[in-house]
């Protein structure tokens, strides 16, 4: 069972988290990773569930309902054919187990198979859509197509928000200083265009729009975890900043714009050590157009996520601490302090930096690495956000 973090995650500066279970690198090979030593946050034995993180996958927290890859339905398949009340019986004592009461932790659930919004569901999940009509026909064959449709998409999309929204909150009640919210959300779509000219980065045109019909996520979570993973592409080119950058701005409107709480959400970017699919490690361009980018917008922190290929032998264990103790260890390092000290600086130490104009590309300076820029260059490119229970433009008034 997990107890509760062993910091404070993501209240202040920026905390990055270690979500790889990387444990057979030291088990099994004698490969030990200098995680504590760059101040990387990460679970005991470095698992995918610990004290200061845990990841749910949908086959590891109650009733899912699927369609598998062989087109199968898996516990119902589709939301409205699931059993939700059994779903949450499950998942309970599934918390219960795996957390104690005051896990203050991060606390992520990753339900990758559908989208709660009907248009969402393109490409692999448009069987989703496909059963949705099927079972409206079946039950209502004097419809036609355009009422199959509508009645379908209203079916579907009532019975996935039921589902997310009453996980979450089920989390929430078990565990309520977690920090718990949905990998991958919000989403922005903005994939398209990437590596060609013209790209800007933005969402996908309407995206906003439907986000805020997800209010009833954000406001039930109580933590954002966006996706900022970089394709092969990508590497070293302005256009990962741009995507970046779109991605973290809608998270950060999400959540100020429809929290229930006084202050705004935390955001956590979900961020990989290398590119998506492959084992590749990101360089110091990469990492500055991701937890760089991610942090001079204002993000809490980010979560590095990889799978277990990243441990699969002594070689690629052997790899992986080398980059730790090189390229990555050093730039979280320079990162984590350029945090602090603009936060002293600008935010008497009870807030973060963010960016004033957002898209301006200003980065905080790297410590250590630049000489500092005058209070004034510091005010004119960023501004405070302050930590909870301080306000005004500095953070210098305490509000408890």
């Amino acid at each position: 069972m997990v107890q509760g973090a062993e910091s404070v995650i993501g209240r202040r500066g920026f905390s990055v988290i270690w979500n790889m279970p990387t444990a057979r690198c030291q088990r099994r090979y004698g490969v030990s990773l200098p995680l504590r030593q760059y101040n990387i946050i990460h679970n005991s034995e470095q698992r995918f569930q610990g004290q200061n993180m845990s990841i749910f996958y949908q086959r590891r927290l109650g009733l899912y309902p699927y369609i598998n890859r062989q087109g199968s339905k898996v516990n119902g398949g589709m939301p409205q054919q699931g059993f939700l009340k059994a779903h949450l019986s499950l998942a309970e004592a599934q918390i219960i187990e795996v957390l104690r009461p005051m896990f203050s932790g991060l606390a992520v659930l990753d339900w990758e198979a559908w989208q709660p919004i009907w248009v969402w569901n393109f490409g692999t999940r448009i069987a989703y859509r496909k059963f949705s009509k099927n079972l409206v026909r079946w039950k209502h064959p004097d419809m036609s197509e355009e009422e199959v449709k509508s009645k379908a998409k209203a079916e579907f999309e009532l019975a996935a928000r039921a589902f997310m929204e009453k996980t979450l909150r089920l989390g929430v009640r078990l565990c309520p200083e977690g920090l718990w919210g949905f990998y991958g959300f919000p989403g922005c779509y903005n994939n398209h265009g990437q590596g060609q000219s013209g790209y800007t980065g933005q969402c996908h045109n309407g995206t906003e729009i439907l986000n805020d019909r997800l209010a009833f996520l954000w406001q039930h979570s109580t933590g954002l975890y966006p996706s900022i993973y970089l394709w092969r592409k990508l590497a070293g080119h302005t256009h990962a900043q741009l995507m970046v950058r779109h991605r973290v701005l809608e998270a950060l409107r999400v959540a100020s714009q429809h929290t229930l709480a006084t202050e705004a959400l935390p955001v956590f970017p979900y961020a990989r050590v290398a590119f998506t699919h492959t084992l590749t490690f990101l360089n110091q361009t990469d990492l500055e157009h991701t937890l760089g980018e991610s942090a001079a917008l204002g993000a809490a922190g980010v979560v590095l996520w990889g799978e277990l290929s990243f441990a699969n032998s002594k070689r690629q264990c052997a790899l992986l601490r080398d980059y730790l103790g090189s390229v990555l260890g050093e730039y979280v390092t320079a990162l984590q302090a350029s945090v602090r000290n603009c936060s002293e600086r600008m935010c008497n130490a009870q807030g973060r930096c963010a960016r004033r104009d957002p898209h301006s590309g200003y980065m905080i300076p790297l410590h250590g690495t630049h000489e500092a820029l005058p209070l004034s260059d510091m005010r004119s490119k960023f501004k405070c956000v302050c930590y909870e229970g301080w306000s005004r433009e500095q953070c210098d008034q305490n509000n408890f």
